[in-house]
């Protein structure tokens, strides 16, 4: 199993009545969970991800079963990680899907990438 289905299950229940705007995408081994077009929270098979407002990640890597969010080598800011073993209660979880939630009214969209120009068709040469 890629992710922890119940965990998404109880992931979803929490962040469905937040926006008419959710979209659940598999990616990075995982389902993450996008509000208005925003990196949210992702579920992976022991672990959730979570989009924090960066300014309080020192204070939230204090917490039980909180770790930053390690990518290419490099701390990402705004980004931890939280054992499912720190998330048994529906309070635990909430507590966290709720910061990632108020981060998200917050954050800026990721920039969607446009398709590239379609390339123009040689002109017919005149005879």
């Amino acid at each position: 199993m890629a992710f922890d289905e119940k965990m998404a299950d109880r992931v979803r229940e929490l962040i469905a009545p937040a926006s008419a705007n959710v979209e659940e995408k598999k990616i990075f081994g995982g389902l993450c969970f996008m509000v208005d077009d925003k990196m949210c929270v992702g579920v992976k098979a022991d672990h959730i991800m979570l989009r924090i407002d960066p300014a309080l990640t020192e204070g939230a890597l204090e917490e039980e079963g909180c770790k930053p969010m390690v990518h290419g080598g490099k701390t990402m800011p705004g980004f931890v990680f939280v054992d499912n073993s720190a998330l048994r209660t529906k309070k635990q979880l909430e507590h966290w899907v709720e910061r990632a939630l108020a981060y998200n009214k917050l954050a800026s969209p990721s920039k969607k990438k446009t398709a590239a120009a379609p390339k123009k068709k040689a002109a017919a040469k005149k005879k």
